[in-house]
């Protein structure tokens, strides 16, 4: 895939993970439907921005807690605390004006090493299960095919081979669509989640369910004491003390015989419940909706070149020079 046209470079010229250019911002004339301009914003910072600018896109198209503004802002902050994996991230905005996108893709950017492998931001951290937790939000098809090539230009843009992977959307995700459009080599796969199920009250004993932001951290050392991945573990502790201070967090502790049996953090959205990270008995899994996901490679820019220019000064056959 060739990159937009018309790209006008960021003043700094720095790049994100030896890819694209943040700032960058480029029109692609060879698509129809209202003018809308794709960039790149690269860093924590700048990322943070976009997510905040993108909060309303977010409500528009009905996105879970887990792609919302508290939550990925919780995601940044808990990935620049660990150093490995260095995880860099940027986003992927389209807009027709500034500060109010139609589409973006908040992307972490694996570098080391010699392939750089793009993910959903947030990707690997504890979710709810049982429903796509991850979103690349559009307000439409031309948005979000704008969308995937804008993903695909920053890519393509690498100075490295590269993979995409992405994971946990809904079947169905037209931006899934327009990348396997864009790239048939894409491989579009889905599988089947599994969802927490909340059984406490069916156990013997008491059950406290509260959402007082005491209460979640009070419950947290226990909740948090048999995960060992370090940021899985930040992540739920940040997550749920940020959604518990907006009353979005509900902890339940089961109490037998004077000890504590079990508990569990919920995320709560108005009437919506999902049951997110617990302990102990009366919880149980069971299967879920379907995920969709996308993965996709390419050689790199200056890889490519390499090979492009080898290939030019191969010996040609008499058969195909003939054709």
């Amino acid at each position: 895939m060739r990159h937009p046209p018309s790209t006008t470079a960021a003043p700094d010229g720095t790049a994100v993970g030896g890819c694209g250019v943040p700032g960058a911002v480029w029109s692609d004339d060879r698509m129809t439907g209202p003018r809308r301009d794709t960039r790149v914003a690269g860093g924590r910072a700048a990322v943070a921005r976009e997510i905040r600018a993108a909060a309303g896109l977010a409500r528009d198209v009905r996105a879970p807690l887990t792609a919302s503004a508290p939550w990925l802002t919780a995601v940044l902050s808990v990935q620049a605390a660990h150093r490995r994996p260095r995880l860099l991230p940027a986003a992927v905005v389209v807009e027709a004006r500034p500060g109010r996108p139609d589409a973006i893709a908040l992307l972490a950017l694996a570098t080391a090493g010699p392939v750089v492998t793009a993910t959903l931001l947030g990707d690997g951290l504890p979710v709810p299960g049982g429903r796509p937790a991850a979103r690349l939000p559009a307000r439409d098809d031309d948005a979000a095919a704008r969308l995937a090539a804008g993903v695909l230009g920053l890519l393509t843009s690498c100075r490295r081979p590269w993979r995409l992977r992405l994971a946990g959307l809904p079947l169905g995700d037209p931006t899934v669509r327009a990348l396997a459009r864009l790239r048939p080599d894409a491989v579009v796969a889905s599988r089947r989640s599994h969802r927490l199920v909340d059984d406490l009250g069916t156990r013997p004993g008491r059950v406290v369910r509260s959402r007082d932001p005491g209460a979640v951290d009070a419950a947290l050392p226990a909740l948090l004491a048999g995960v060992r991945d370090a940021r899985a573990r930040d992540l739920v502790r940040a997550a749920a003390r940020l959604h518990a201070a907006a009353g979005r967090v509900e902890v339940a502790v089961l109490t037998a015989g004077g000890r504590e049996r079990a508990g569990l953090l919920t995320l709560v959205d108005g009437e919506d419940r999902s049951p997110w990270h617990g302990w102990g008995d009366g919880l149980r899994e069971e299967p879920g909706a379907p995920l969709v996901g996308v993965s996709v490679g390419g050689r790199g820019r200056v890889a490519r070149a390499v090979l492009d220019g080898a290939a030019a000064l191969l010996p040609v056959s008499p058969r195909r020079g003939s054709g």
